[in-house]
Order: structure tokens, then C-alpha cells, then sequence
């Protein structure tokens, strides 16, 4: 199968959370690029079309997402703007 990702995906097993309108949702990230992720959730259906995902281990990290795809309990995410590489601060 041809890949069609201008950003390669890194695999993970990290935790997170899906968050929408004052309410969380944990999940799973099982992998992550700068334009997207795949996420493992209990429901799907529970998962709006836009939402926040927050990762559980540094809750400073959160993305604007939409879903793309649905498959079982696997959610594939587009993140609205790419993130950006760790920057370093500008010199003083």
C-alpha cells in the first residue's frame, strides 16, 4: 500500500484524553505525526468531530483535532494546525 502521509507517524502507546464542551474521554494514542494521530477509544460514538487531545503524561501538550476516520474503536485524527517542531526560545 502506497503512503500517502507527507509526515511520517511515529507508534506509541501513550495515554491521553479526548476533550470537548467541559467534558474528557481517555484514549490511547497508538500513533502520531505532526499533521495527525490515531487514537483507541472505549465508544466511538461518544467522540465528537472536533475536539482537544490531551496527552495525559504532559497536559501542556494539546491539539486542535477533527476526526477523519472511524474504524472499530480506532479513530484516526487530523490535527487543524501542524504542530510545530520543539522550538527553541529565541536568544535573549
Amino acid at each position: 500500500m502506497e503512503e500517502k502521509r507527507k509526515y511520517p507517524r511515529t507508534e506509541l502507546d501513550e495515554p491521553a484524553y479526548v476533550s470537548s464542551g467541559g467534558s474528557i474521554m481517555p484514549c490511547v494514542v497508538r500513533n502520531i505525526s505532526r499533521e495527525g494521530a490515531a487514537i483507541d477509544v472505549d465508544n466511538p460514538a461518544f467522540v465528537p468531530q472536533h475536539f482537544r487531545l490531551v496527552m495525559a503524561r504532559d497536559p501542556s501538550i494539546v491539539h486542535e483535532c477533527r476526526v477523519t476516520w472511524i474504524q472499530k474503536n480506532r479513530i484516526g485524527l487530523t490535527f487543524m494546525q501542524i504542530a510545530d517542531a520543539v522550538a527553541e526560545p529565541p536568544p535573549s
